[in-house]
């Protein structure tokens, strides 16, 4: 299979050649071998367990082997991590290792956290600039710019196209299958979650089918901030005998540990006037497709309206899925940018902003998504509130659409759709 050119790539280009050892994590599946093994001479795959062996039995290869060398899955064998950074300390030229896990390290196991000589990045499923959809005209960096820059571009993609693009996945390896056979390998890639790589990474799941029944409910309540609470009533609505808190929480924990929950984290500003913001994360898994596998709504059924609401104040349940399909993909784009991304709600939930692109220099972009192909001015009110509680700190506001034409609004708003947007 070719290979598609990621925007992580980029970064890779100018951080590599300069820094001894970075590792790429992600979920499993999202294609960090294969961006790694591009620039490397040796690969060390230790989910092979002859490789792993002999890696344990001499971690010294990693430093032996000719370099670039990749270490794949490295979190198996948690040493090559300590035996790479004093590598580092040894000789900090640059180029030497990379390092991919699909995991943090297990509960228990000690390393060095490797600051100063690991740089680590994290890789998400393949945004939409990755799928060759369109030609991005709309730069998120330019956004965060503050410039002014103009907006403009005309998106082939219209909203059967994102929605399939929803349930294809941004996985490289499951997207271009047949729909069948797609369809099959995420189910199976949720069931290994349960039984195999929690498992593998020191978790214990004596009940599969309420860890499942919990993943659903967190699934359908995508896009949303709904309390950990409601969506362990929503997994078990029947049941006297629930899984205890305690439990859930560490099945959280973990599943975060190995990126297949991706909430993102309530926005607090720093030297601003906004005061009562919720702390509360926005919902999502690592891809909106496994979301859509667990609640079991295909193409028509979306298109159609039919799934329930994630709350009872949200738009359609392909409303929620299409913002998480944005959320993903402004999320490495702003990754590239060196920038953090959050989402505004005040507690009295009379202002909510779906995401802010904050930078290093504390200006940001603020961002609606709206399941249309036009902008009302009700569409852009909170946008507008924003820009009259933190001024200049607020360097543009964007509502990302389903529709065809990218521009500004005379209020200055930008409305651009989603294929058109870019790193």
């Amino acid at each position: 299979m070719e290979y598609r050119r990621r925007v992580l790539d980029d970064t890779l280009d100018d951080f590599f050649p300069h820094l001894a050892a970075l590792a790429l994590e992600g979920a499993k599946g999202v294609g960090k071998t294969a961006t790694a093994a591009r620039r490397a001479r040796t690969v060390l795959t230790l989910d092979d367990p002859a490789q792993q062996q002999v890696l344990a039995a001499d971690l010294d290869m990693v430093v032996r082997a000719p370099s670039p060398v990749l270490v794949d899955e490295w979190q198996l064998e948690p040493p090559v991590w300590d035996r790479v950074r004093r590598a580092v300390d040894a000789d900090p030229t640059g180029g030497r290792f990379l390092l991919t896990g699909s995991a943090g390290v297990a509960p228990g196991v000690r390393i060095h956290s490797g600051a100063g000589r690991i740089v680590s990045l994290l890789m998400r499923p393949m945004a939409m600039s990755e799928r060759n959809l369109a030609t991005p005209t709309v730069s998120l960096r330019d956004l965060l710019s503050g410039e002014r820059t103009t907006i403009e571009g005309r998106s082939p993609a219209t909203l059967p196209v994102y929605t399939e693009e929803i349930l294809r996945s941004g996985f490289p390896g499951i997207r271009d299958l047949p729909e069948r056979l797609r369809r099959t390998q995420l189910d199976s890639y949720l069931t290994r979650i349960v039984e195999r790589e929690l498992p593998e990474n020191g978790v214990t799941v004596r009940r599969p089918g309420a860890l499942r029944a919990w993943l659903t409910a967190y699934a359908a309540a995508t896009a949303t901030d709904a309390t950990y609470s409601a969506i362990l009533d929503a997994a078990t609505p029947a049941e006297p005998d629930k899984p205890a808190r305690q439990t859930v929480d560490i099945y959280r924990e973990h599943l975060r540990r190995i990126f297949v929950l991706d909430p993102v984290p309530a926005w607090i500003p720093t030297f601003s006037p906004l005061r009562r913001l919720t702390r509360s994360p926005k919902h999502h898994l690592v891809d909106p497709a496994l979301a859509a596998r667990l609640v079991g709504v295909g193409a028509d059924g979306l298109l159609r309206g039919q799934g329930k609401p994630p709350t009872a104040t949200a738009g359609t349940w392909l409303g929620a899925l299409f913002e998480s399909l944005v959320t993903q993909s402004v999320r490495v784009y702003a990754d590239a940018a060196q920038a953090r991304v959050g989402h505004l709600r005040t507690k009295s939930t009379d202002r909510e902003i779906d995401l802010i692109v904050e930078g290093d220099d504390l200006r940001v972009v603020a961002i609606e998504v709206k399941l249309a192909a036009t902008v009302s001015d009700s569409a852009v009110r909170h946008l507008n509130w924003l820009s009259d509680q933190i001024g200049d700190r607020l360097a543009d506001r964007v509502v990302i659409t389903t529709g065809e034409y990218a521009y500004r609004r005379p209020d200055g708003v930008a409305v651009v759709p989603l294929a058109l947007l870019g790193p």
